[in-house]
């Protein structure tokens, strides 16, 4: 993935935490707004998440931030 989605995916992560606390979980979709606008993208994140890590649907935001730093 590209340092600049990895640090939108990090803002995202610490944001969730902000307001619902170290327990919160999110899955891939948080990181994209309700719109398909780059497939691509959304198939990189997706494929990163579900065949590279194998991470569930929803994990949490700190394990998330802690894997991308």
């Amino acid at each position: 993935m590209k340092e600049s989605f990895k640090k939108h995916m990090i803002d995202v992560c610490n944001k969730k935490i902000e307001i619902k606390g170290t327990n919160v979980g999110l899955s891939f979709y948080a990181f994209f707004a309700n719109k398909n606008n780059d497939p691509e993208l959304l198939m990189e994140v997706a494929t990163w998440w579900i065949l590279t890590n194998k991470l569930d649907h929803f994990e949490k935001a700190i394990k998330i931030k802690e894997m991308i730093e």
